[in-house]
């Protein structure tokens, strides 16, 4: 099939790698404007832009791509079919009616659950045991368009949001090379979803990875994991933020008030919970680099009985 290819960051580079390997035609890749990075302020290209240059493919980067001229851009490569992955903007009917057989999206949950932003990080803030990918064609809102096909994947005990990430990543894109045979052959099956099933997800923010000691030991764990690599969970120690990229949840009475450093041993340090108590293994103090907590210890003096801010 010809094929306008839609997305941004990391998650949407191995789908578009499918396709192009699947043997389809990728005339145009549209992605996001490159941004400024760094303390240079140097213009860093999106990871679908750089993918895209590699295979010498066009790329389109409009601002606001519901404008009258970018549409018009976009009908001149007559598509037979658009794949979107996590590309960052609304389309709008004329561009959702525009492909013979409409635009794809490759979404990372099992819909209708986590529509909207973030489904990969909330998968794991929220303890979930399972949770997927799914495509489907588009509509004019936010996820809701029907579902064509799913693929269901475990959580490890220990998943990240990272490592979330990258199973869901490789799972989307095997799924749309088979839903993209499924449309051309004329087997795909169309199914609604049930909106009184689903959940509307918000987007990440950094203050989202500000620890709330009050709260039990397996949420505070589950947030570590969950926002692990980015924004990162943190609090303060001393005054300076200090991120925790690993915890364990140990068992124990709650003898302590939330937040207090309660033990401190060579290789471990524990801190009290709203209900449990947490090992803290991995942690990076401001201004440090990133270590286990065996190496934090040797260099850097903390009292037994310290808090970290409420």
């Amino acid at each position: 099939m010809r094929v306008i290819f839609m997305g941004t960051p990391d998650f949407s580079v191995g789908t578009l790698e499918a396709i192009i390997a699947a043997g389809h035609d990728v005339a145009l890749v549209v992605t996001q404007p490159d941004k400024p990075k760094g303390r240079g302020k140097a213009m860093q290209y999106t990871p679908v832009k750089e993918c895209a240059l590699e295979h010498g493919i066009e790329v389109f980067q409009p601002v606001k791509i519901r404008e009258a001229a970018n549409i018009e851009y976009l009908r001149k490569f007559n598509a037979d079919i658009m794949i979107v992955v996590a590309f960052g903007q609304i389309l709008s009917k004329s561009i959702l009616d525009m492909p013979r057989y409409g635009c794809i999206n490759v979404h990372a949950s099992l819909l209708p659950k986590y529509r909207g932003a973030a489904p990969i990080q909330w998968a794991v803030i929220n303890g979930d045991e399972f949770t997927g990918v799914t495509t489907m064609r588009m509509d004019e809102g936010v996820d809701t368009g029907d579902m064509i096909a799913k693929k269901t994947v475990r959580l490890d005990a220990d998943e990240t949001g990272g490592s979330l990430f990258d199973k869901l990543a490789g799972e989307g894109a095997k799924l749309c090379v088979e839903t993209m045979k499924m449309i051309e052959d004329g087997t795909a099956e169309y199914t609604p979803q049930n909106s009184e099933e689903a959940t509307h997800t918000a987007m990440i923010h950094k203050e989202l990875g500000f620890i709330d000691w009050n709260k039990p030991a397996v949420e505070i764990e589950r947030l570590i994991r969950g926002l692990n690599p980015w924004p990162s969970a943190y609090t303060h120690l001393d005054g300076k933020t200090f991120k925790i990229w690993k915890a364990k949840v140990i068992e124990g009475e709650n003898d302590y008030q939330p937040g207090c450093i309660f033990h401190i041993g060579k290789n471990d340090m524990y801190v009290q919970t709203g209900n449990g108590a947490l090992s803290l293994l991995e942690v990076q103090l401001q201004g440090k680099k990133r270590m286990d907590a065996s190496s934090f210890l040797r260099g850097y003096q903390i009292e037994e009985g310290s808090f970290f801010t409420l």
